[in-house]
């Protein structure tokens, strides 16, 4: 029997989706080349815009191209070329350590599963849900901030943390929608700032 509070994200969802779906908006963790290109820089897309995340990170492997070359690199060239993003000190220092940690222990490979990926400095499990959809192509609900706002807007879900949400919204959103909905709802977010329901409705009514 279908919950109450999955009939509501369906509804919304379908909403979203149906205005969304189609977006050619690239998000920072899509559209990379190699697959430790995703993990690096969704770590450094935490608290930054994706606008400015993505034109730093395409200069980034331009210069270091490579994995090797990636984990070789100064901590302070690494810096000098991420400056723009937001708290670039700690997640250059996290990055660089990481893939140090892809070479030494998993053979160059980004791991498949949370447990492993949430071992890598900077990777929590919204980057960790990100990284197993996009790389891995299995079912994970990535929560960031607009996911975790809307999510509560809605009432599907009464959390105060990212993690909360995901958890809960596991329990609420059919799995065949999990790897959908950071996409749609994130394109949504991005559209409508603050907590009024109306006009998240408002956004969806509009034309395109």
């Amino acid at each position: 029997m279908t919950s109450v509070k999955t009939k509501i994200f369906l509804s919304i969802f379908n909403k979203a989706n149906k205005k969304y779906s189609q977006s050619s908006k690239r998000l920072a963790g899509e559209g990379w080349k190699h697959d430790w290109q995703t993990l690096i820089t969704t770590i450094y897309s935490a608290q930054s815009r994706d606008e400015t995340t993505i034109p730093v990170m395409e200069n980034v492997f331009s210069k270091l191209s490579t994995l090797e070359k990636f984990a070789k690199a100064p901590v302070s060239k690494i810096e000098s070329l991420t400056k723009k993003i937001n708290y670039y000190r700690t997640k250059s220092k996290n990055s660089k350590a990481t893939a140090q940690m892809l070479l030494k222990d998993f053979g160059g490979k980004v791991p498949d599963s949370i447990e492993e990926l949430v071992k890598l400095p900077g990777v929590g499990r919204k980057t960790a849900n990100l990284i197993i959809v996009e790389i891995h192509n299995k079912d994970g609900i990535c929560v960031d901030t607009h996911v975790h706002r809307i999510s509560n807007v809605f009432g599907l879900v009464k959390t105060k943390t990212p993690n909360e949400t995901e958890l809960a919204l596991q329990k609420i959103v059919p799995r065949e929608y999990w790897s959908k909905l950071n996409r749609i709802f994130v394109l949504w977010g991005k559209e409508v700032r603050g907590k009024d329901k109306e006009k998240f409705l408002e956004k969806l009514e509009e034309k395109t």
